[in-house]
């Protein structure tokens, strides 16, 4: 498969010696300094689009692979507002759209354990919900992707929660995201359950790069030829 990067930062470098690992070529590569190189000419030969670039310019990065063509994968976070309107895009256009929030294997079956940790807790009020998320310091938004994930599944459960705010200090029916920017660290997320007198939590911890950038492979395997909106549960039949 000939697959185009589109970002080539330290995830982009991860994703291209992932896919070479598995026999794939990297047709094209664009960052900063060649945005013009993203056209229809360039991707004639491409099968499958991974994008992890920057919030202000992944929308547009989405549609110039729509128009051309091909599927992309998306990786970025920061633009979701958007999200309905891309979908629309997709569908007019006949594209292909694979987005995840995170494509670590093991940060789905801990959204799946999030799902139904919450809805065993929707009987115990006595038990308050918050998220912490860690990244490093040159992850652009806050909160992240996939604590937005986590959010979204715990406000979807029942009627406590009807709002995430990304701050410590919230109302009753608000569910707080607390961001931490340290280091180098590739992503830490937990989902705490406190009561007067005990805490509840579960826990996920990248230790590196290479479990996102072999779930961005897959999602692009998954892609070729393929056309509509897909995500991490298509992928690994989550349900």
């Amino acid at each position: 498969m000939n697959i185009a990067l589109i970002g080539y930062g330290k995830m982009g470098k991860a994703i291209e010696a992932i896919a070479l690992s598995r026999g794939h070529t990297i047709g094209l590569i664009i960052d900063h300094d060649n945005q013009a190189e993203l056209n229809p000419d360039k991707l004639r030969e491409i099968d499958v689009c991974i994008e992890f670039s920057k919030p202000e310019s992944a929308v547009d990065n989405y549609l110039k692979c729509f128009e051309s063509g091909v599927p992309v994968v998306s990786g970025t976070t920061g633009w979701l507002d958007q999200l309905d309107e891309l979908i629309k895009k997709c569908e007019n256009l006949n594209a292909g759209f694979f987005y995840a929030s995170n494509f670590s294997l093991g940060v789905n079956l801990f959204f799946e354990l999030n799902r139904k940790l919450v809805q065993l807790m929707q009987d115990f009020p006595e038990y308050s919900a918050s998220i912490t998320e860690i990244h490093h310091t040159k992850k652009l938004d806050a909160p992240s992707g996939t604590a937005i994930t986590l959010a979204e599944s715990i406000l979807a459960a029942g009627n406590r929660y009807t709002a995430w705010k990304n701050q410590t200090e919230v109302n009753e029916n608000e569910l707080p995201i607390i961001s931490f920017r340290q280091g180098e660290v590739p992503g830490t997320h937990e989902v705490i359950y406190n009561s007067p007198i005990d805490t509840l939590s579960i826990k996920h911890e990248a230790k590196s790069r290479e479990g996102f950038a072999l779930g961005a492979v897959l999602a692009a395997e998954f892609m070729k030829g393929k056309t509509g909106c897909f995500g991490m549960n298509d992928l690994l039949k989550l349900g």
